[in-house]
Formats: structure tokens, C-alpha cells, sequence
């Protein structure tokens, strides 16, 4: 008899925990589909912010109470890096779910130049096929020849730049080269302001706040899509008049304070018509800081910083803001890739996925802290310019970097002048990732399985797409 309580027991435990899997597996699909309303998505992206230059991240030294808020209303994410740590590319990136590779978009595109080919669907065009209205504001570069500009590319309200500001004939090393074009500020599809002066400049943040909170009081009824590209703290750096002064960090840290206040005012429209509750919220940089430009640059822990493939150019702030879905107040180390956000994106509000290639996932459960999550793909592939550099692991703690040189700033600049780089080279390197994010130690001979089969993933990577180099 007890032998046959033994059993019984037994089953009713293993029934028990099924039920418990079964709750838990769909957990994320009852959040998600609570509301049977389409989400609002909004990506603030910002230009060559530095990791530590909020204070939800490590080493702010100033206070920036509305990102702040944004981040105990949501998830920060320490481990987010994107592909390339360029404009162009990790814009492209952003948009399409592709690799650089894929794309070829690499580095930062000049003014009237061809970028983002229309064969790769952006995430504005596939929310537009949903019935979401769209809007741009900032900063585009993807793109200044018909077809590619944002009013082509799936956004129905646009205003900013087409290009990076300081593409102009203030530049402090060749006003000669990018003073050929004029700096262009476009609204919907026109050129409203020919030539953008240096007082202009100064109200850049200002028009792209003012526009994103007026998209949403125009569109508080709709699904809407909006995609906030700052063109600061993009070196020149410029704030308006509010501003200046008013950190008691310099310039750059008055930048920081706008942007800061501009994400607050964007915040309170959403609260105020009661839309926070069903908007995805996602903040961020295209990659790390411009660091020699120095004072006029932003900070980071990690090592190198922009236009390389360290961890200071790659990884970038990551804040998620998506109420009852995800946690509030809460900082998580998940491995996560910028390529990921327009499938992710995608699935969130029951949009088709591109027809076209592309390279990303869905990664809800990874955002949530599923803690059964695991990548369908094998690596996470990173570049500088036109050049393949390396391999992430599948769960990001090992990071292989392929023999390369790269720019190393030998000494800082000064008030909007850009000091000093030295080249410097690596040879084939592994680093342990959760052990030594600062990138000090060569771990390659400790771990050679590792690296044998990164370096596989690596041969596999440049065989798909950067074969026509060799």
C-alpha cells in the first residue's frame, strides 16, 4: 500500500510540475496579448552618447532625473551592443535587423551619397503595412538621394538632418571636404533651412522634442510608431539657450540636460494622454563616444570607444520600458544585439517580418529574463567600416576579435577640436566576456576550444558575406 502511495504521489508531482511549465512557458504570450490594442513603439536613439552618460549607468556624474525615471519605470541592460559602432551602420542595423554585411552599409555615409538600399525593408515600412502611422525626427543618415530619404522609407512625418552635423563647412579638420554641400534641414519631405547656421544648430534638440510630443498629441488615437534620432551629443555639440549654463558640467554635460529634459517631455504627453501603459519605450546610442573630442565627447568604462570594435564602441545604453511586460526598476546583464529589435519589434504588434533577408530575432524572452532563453544563432558578428573583426559567443561571455589594427586616442582634444589617435594592432584574441569586460586579458591559450570554434563561426560569417573582399 505504501509502495502504491509512492506512486501515486510520484505522478501528481510530475503532473504538478507541468502544470508549472505550462504556466511559465506562457506567461510572456498572456502579457503580450493582455490588451488586445496594438502597442505604441517609441526608439529614442541618440548620437555617440557615451555608456556612462546617464545616471541609471555606471559613472554619471550628473543628474538625469527623466532617464532616470524611464529606467526604474523599466529594465536597464548592461550587456547591449550593436554590430558596428559607426552611423550609418548601426543605424542601418537598427532599422533592418541586417548585419553590415548583409546591407552594405558601413561607416558614415556623406552627404548626397547612395546607403541603405531599398531591397532591405525598414522597421517603418513593415508597422506602416500595420496600420501604425510613422515618424522620424533627427537624424537620418541612411541615405541623401531620392528613394532613400525617410519620407521614402516608411514615415509619414519627418523632420531633421539627412546626415551628421558636423558634414558642414564649420568642420574643425576639413571644412574644405564637407563644406561642399550645404547642411540641410528637411521637414516632410522639403528642404525647409538651406544652410544650417551655428545658431540653427543650437535648436536641433529642441525641434526634435517639439516634434516627437506634437506626433503624439496628433496621433494619441492611432498606433504610431516613432522614431526619435537625436542629432546630439554628436560632436559639434550645441544645446539652446534653456540650457546653457545650467548642468555645471560644460557644454557637454548642458547637451546631456536637454536631452535629458527632452525625454521627459516626450514621457509626460504619453502619461498625460494615458498611452504610457500600452507603449513600448526603448532608449539608446548608435554606439560609444567620439572620446577625441574630450570634453566636448561623452564618457565610457569600457575599453576604446567609437569607430572601434571594443566594448567601447559596441556597447551602448539600453533602457526598455513595456508596463505589466516588463519589469520595473530592474537592471539585467542578459546578452543582447541591436539587430534583434525590428523582429522583436515586429512580433510585439503582430507585424509581418520582412521579405528580404535579414539576420535578427525575437528576443522577448531574453528581455523578460527567461531564464530558458537561448539565441537560435550561434554568434553575434561585429565589424568597423568595411572590415569583419570578430565573433560574441552565442551567450555573449566570450568575445573572439580577428588579428586587426585600430584607432587608439593618444591624446585628448579640447572645446570642439579632436586631439590626437595612434594606430595600434591586435592580434587573434579571446576575451571572457563575464569575467573581463574592460577587454585586459588574452585568454586564447586557457581556452582554445572556444576560440577554434569562434573562429569557425568566423570563416562562416566571411564566407556569406565578405567573400568578394578576398
Amino acid at each position: 500500500m505504501s509502495h502504491l502511495n509512492a506512486k501515486a504521489l510520484f505522478r501528481i508531482l510530475i503532473v504538478f510540475v507541468l502544470i508549472l511549465f505550462s504556466f511559465s512557458s506562457c506567461s510572456l504570450k498572456e502579457k503580450t496579448s493582455n490588451n488586445s490594442k496594438k502597442p505604441n513603439v517609441v526608439v529614442i536613439f541618440l548620437d555617440d552618447s557615451g555608456y556612462s552618460d546617464f545616471e541609471p549607468f555606471t559613472g554619471s556624474e550628473q543628474l538625469t532625473p527623466y532617464v532616470s525615471k524611464l529606467a526604474e519605470e523599466g529594465t536597464v541592460y548592461s550587456n547591449f551592443h550593436v554590430p558596428q559602432a559607426i552611423c550609418s551602420a548601426s543605424r542601418a542595423a537598427l532599422l533592418t535587423g541586417c548585419y553590415p554585411g548583409r546591407t552594405k552599409v558601413f561607416g558614415a555615409h556623406a552627404p548626397r551619397e547612395h546607403c541603405l538600399s531599398t531591397e532591405f525593408t525598414t522597421l517603418a515600412e513593415q508597422l506602416k503595412k500595420n496600420d501604425y502611422v510613422t515618424g522620424w525626427f533627427g537624424k537620418w543618415h541612411l541615405g541623401d538621394v531620392e528613394g532613400e530619404w525617410p519620407h521614402h522609407r516608411g514615415f509619414d512625418e519627418t523632420a531633421g538632418l539627412m546626415y551628421s552635423n558636423d558634414m558642414w563647412k564649420y568642420h574643425p579638420t576639413d571644412p574644405e571636404k564637407w563644406g561642399k554641400d550645404p547642411l540641410r534641414y528637411w521637414e516632410n519631405g522639403k528642404i525647409t533651412i538651406e544652410d544650417v547656421d551655428s545658431l540653427q544648430q543650437k535648436n536641433l534638440t529642441k525641434w526634435s522634442s517639439a516634434y516627437a510630443v506634437d506626433f503624439v498629441e496628433k496621433h494619441k488615437d492611432k498606433p504610431f510608431f516613432l522614431y526619435l534620432a537625436y542629432s546630439m551629443p554628436h560632436v559639434p555639440v550645441f544645446c539652446s539657450d534653456e540650457f546653457e549654463g545650467k548642468s555645471g558640467k560644460g557644454l557637454y554635460g548642458d547637451v546631456i540636460m536637454e536631452l535629458d529634459h527632452g525625454v521627459g517631455r516626450l514621457m509626460d504627453k504619453l502619461k498625460e494622454h494615458g498611452l504610457d501603459e500600452n507603449t513600448i519605450v526603448l532608449f539608446s546610442s548608435d554606439n560609444g563616444p567620439w572620446s577625441v573630442f574630450g570634453n566636448h565627447a561623452g564618457k565610457t568604462p569600457y575599453k576604446e570607444a567609437k569607430a572601434t570594435s571594443f566594448d567601447g564602441g559596441l556597447r551602448t545604453q539600453f533602457i526598455v520600458k513595456y508596463p505589466d511586460v516588463i519589469d520595473e526598476n530592474t537592471v539585467s546583464d542578459k546578452f543582447l544585439y541591436s539587430i534583434d529589435i525590428m523582429p522583436t519589434i515586429c512580433k510585439l504588434t503582430g507585424s509581418s517580418l520582412p521579405k528580404n533577408g535579414f539576420d535578427g530575432e525575437d528576443v522577448m524572452g531574453q528581455l523578460v529574463g527567461e531564464e530558458d532563453f537561448t539565441y537560435k544563432r550561434n554568434y553575434h558578428a561585429f565589424s568597423n567600416g568595411e572590415n569583419f573583426e570578430g565573433v560574441f559567443s552565442k551567450d555573449g561571455r566570450w568575445k573572439l576579435h580577428l588579428p586587426h589594427a585600430y584607432r587608439h586616442v593618444k591624446e585628448y582634444g579640447n572645446d570642439g577640436l579632436p586631439g590626437k589617435y595612434q594606430q595600434k594592432k591586435i592580434d587573434l584574441t579571446l576575451y571572457d566576456m563575464e569575467n573581463d569586460p574592460f577587454e585586459t586579458t588574452n585568454v586564447i591559450e586557457e581556452y582554445p576550444e572556444v576560440a577554434e570554434a569562434l573562429l569557425q563561426y568566423c570563416e562562416m560569417h566571411k564566407k556569406m558575406f565578405y567573400n568578394e573582399k578576398e
